[in-house]
């Protein structure tokens, strides 16, 4: 942590390191977000340390700093709210991770296999409370205090978004699968511009960009369950959303093609907890159709988002590259 000491304690005074409007970077972003780790409590001093020592790709700060940039926002300001938004997206990550039972994140152990489910569950928790703390500073300087309002509403439909999971089951339709995957994706990729827009005070922009993002969410889950089915999206077990019992657009493409009688038999075991025919019921989805039909379905969505980004100004298109970009090459890499 040597690294840190050059750096001041809080964004207020990042002047000195950066001119009044330069883009702040993502490394930036980054020591910003290990300086505010040292105020952890010493309990998760460690997991907080460990999870960020790989940050991952930060397109959500990067969203945040380019549009920013793009809208003249004060560069003490694009920090703070950068780091904001980011900080949430890796407690929602954490919290995720319990959810769903996912014991890998960027290629190591996830926190709470490696610290156990209570220290995961604190430490999520509290980095969501840093979140807010970054993005009050941001409204403060930017005399915009629904920039708070802005972050809760958008954690606050991912949330729910996670929830509907679990009351997921298989006789659930299209629609409802779309309804969550949106919930889940679209909203915190929403908010880095969200925010900036209002801080520029630009209005009517939030809502093509809410439905920009909402399909290129469901594109990228669509292409996430894909993966999941054909065992390349990092986790241990092919197919493990079946095994489980989670959503999954290739499930739900599955049930849709099967006759009445095969229907029945694949509820009956899909509602139990017995994985002892999950490799019988795994080669049928195999031999089906089913994942060709979620290609095509998610195909289809990502026209319909690349469509829609026409509509946007030039600036927030300046800004949505990166995350276009990376969602597009996962969504060609499931096909």
């Amino acid at each position: 942590m040597d690294k840190l000491s050059e750096f001041p304690s809080d964004a207020s005074n990042f002047n000195c390191l950066i001119s009044h409007n330069e883009l702040p970077n993502s490394k930036h972003v980054y020591d910003l977000i290990l300086r505010k780790l040292e105020n952890v409590d010493a309990a998760l001093s460690e997991a907080a340390f460990y999870h960020f020592k790989t940050p991952g790709k930060m397109l959500r700060a990067k969203m945040a700093m380019q549009s920013a940039s793009l809208a003249g926002i004060d560069s003490s300001i694009a920090l703070l709210w950068s780091a904001a938004v980011e900080v949430l997206h890796n407690a929602s990550l954490i919290h995720d991770d319990i959810c769903d039972g996912d014991q890998q994140r960027r290629g190591r152990p996830s926190l709470w296999v490696e610290f156990g489910q209570d220290t995961a569950l604190t430490l999520g928790d509290w980095l969501i409370a840093l979140s807010f703390d970054l993005a009050s500073e941001a409204a403060e300087m930017s005399n915009t205090p629904r920039l708070v309002g802005i972050l809760a509403r958008h954690m606050a439909t991912t949330i729910a978004g996670q929830a509907m999971e679990f009351r997921w089951n298989s006789s659930q339709s299209w629609e409802v699968y779309l309804k969550i995957a949106a919930d889940k994706t679209a909203p915190l990729l929403t908010a880095p511009i969200h925010g900036v827009t209002l801080m520029s005070r630009v209005s009517g922009l939030g809502f093509a960009i809410s439905g920009y993002f909402c399909d290129l969410g469901k594109a990228y889950q669509i292409a996430n369950d894909i993966l999941n089915f054909k065992g390349i999206d990092g986790a241990e077990l092919i197919a493990g959303d079946l095994a489980r019992r989670a959503p999954n657009a290739v499930t739900v493409s599955f049930v849709e093609s099967l006759n009445s009688d095969d229907y029945n038999k694949f509820i009956v075991w899909y509602n139990h907890s017995d994985n002892k025919d999950l490799k019988l019921w795994r080669d049928k989805v195999f031999s089906s159709k089913a994942i060709e039909t979620a290609s095509l379905r998610m195909l289809k969505i990502l026209k319909l988002a690349e469509r829609n980004i026409n509509t946007l100004p030039s600036s927030a298109q300046e800004a949505v590259v990166p995350v276009h970009s990376l969602i597009k090459h996962v969504c060609k890499l499931s096909t």
